[in-house]
């Protein structure tokens, strides 16, 4: 392309100084027309010359332009494409930018998450750091984040108040915990993969690994503990009025989006950005 507006240069260059010489020659060999030579005085070997045609100075001027024009919009176009070809292509699923794809819906218009994002439904956890833990039973058995742990036991002194009795059965696990609990529990019952994680997530899938979880029972009906008709018990009706005000939803209500069966003992805190991006942006990149 250098090469070429060169070419254009060269070209116009050759045109001025041609047209320098021909202004040069006329001036030395033409008289001015201010001084109004009679024919006769004109020198015969002038008269004789041919005039220089400005018809022809024309056309080469008009070839000149057009030549030197259309090389200018030949190296914008070429410089164009050229600046194109070296632009970096975009790339599915670069973020966040990103363009964003409709996840797909069930007939209840709840997005579904894509089954081979996840395994039985469940998504990938990290164990929450363990100086981040704090104990909510007098056993020290049960520990949550924190954060989590102070908002449960607010929300527990305010049911307790109203004579609701939440019992904390489960929170904090780690990976070997719930290898043990999955696989083990999963032989002595002589259940398949699919049912067991019907109840259970898979190590390193569960939502007790943050420590934002906690499955809860009702102190005063502990058989319905860990179980379906938990639902028909005070601990859970209050749970329902009362448990967002302390940040607290339920993980796994009817028809949710990630297929997992219903478990009205299961919740989780989302009462900081932490444990909020924890749940949902693991839910968004799995979509």
């Amino acid at each position: 392309m250098e090469s070429m507006s060169c070419l254009y240069m060269t070209i116009f260059w050759l045109t001025i100084r041609f047209e320098c010489r021909s202004r040069a020659l006329k001036k030395a060999n033409w008289p001015d027309k201010s001084e109004k030579l009679a024919g006769a005085e004109i020198p015969v070997a002038l008269r004789d010359l041919p005039r220089e045609s400005t018809t022809s100075r024309w056309w080469l001027w008009l070839l000149v332009v057009g030549i030197t024009g259309f090389g200018a919009i030949a190296i914008t176009i070429a410089l164009f494409f050229l600046n194109r070809a070296n632009q970096p292509l975009a790339t599915s699923g670069g973020s966040s930018s990103s363009s964003a794809v409709a996840a797909p819906q069930d007939v209840n218009g709840t997005s579904k998450i894509a089954s081979e994002d996840n395994v039985l439904g469940h998504l990938p956890y990290q164990e929450a750091p363990v100086d981040e833990l704090v104990a909510i039973t007098a056993d020290r058995r049960i520990r949550l984040r924190q954060s989590a742990a102070q908002k449960f036991i607010l929300m527990a002194d305010a049911a307790r108040a109203d004579g609701v009795i939440l019992s904390s059965l489960s929170g904090y696990r780690t990976v070997a915990e719930q290898d043990s609990l999955f696989f083990e529990v999963k032989a002595q019952r002589q259940q398949n993969a699919a049912k067991r994680a019907e109840v259970s997530a898979p190590p390193g899938y569960s939502e007790h690994h943050t420590g934002y979880a906690i499955d809860i029972g009702d102190g005063k009906t502990p058989a319905t503990n860990l179980s379906v008709n938990f639902e028909n018990t005070a601990a859970f009706r209050w749970l329902q009025e009362n448990a967002a005000r302390y940040s607290f939803e339920l993980s796994f209500p009817r028809d949710n989006a990630q297929g997992i069966s219903y478990e009205p003992w299961h919740w989780r805190f989302v009462g900081d950005i932490d444990s909020l991006e924890t749940f949902y942006r693991a839910q968004n990149t799995q979509k």
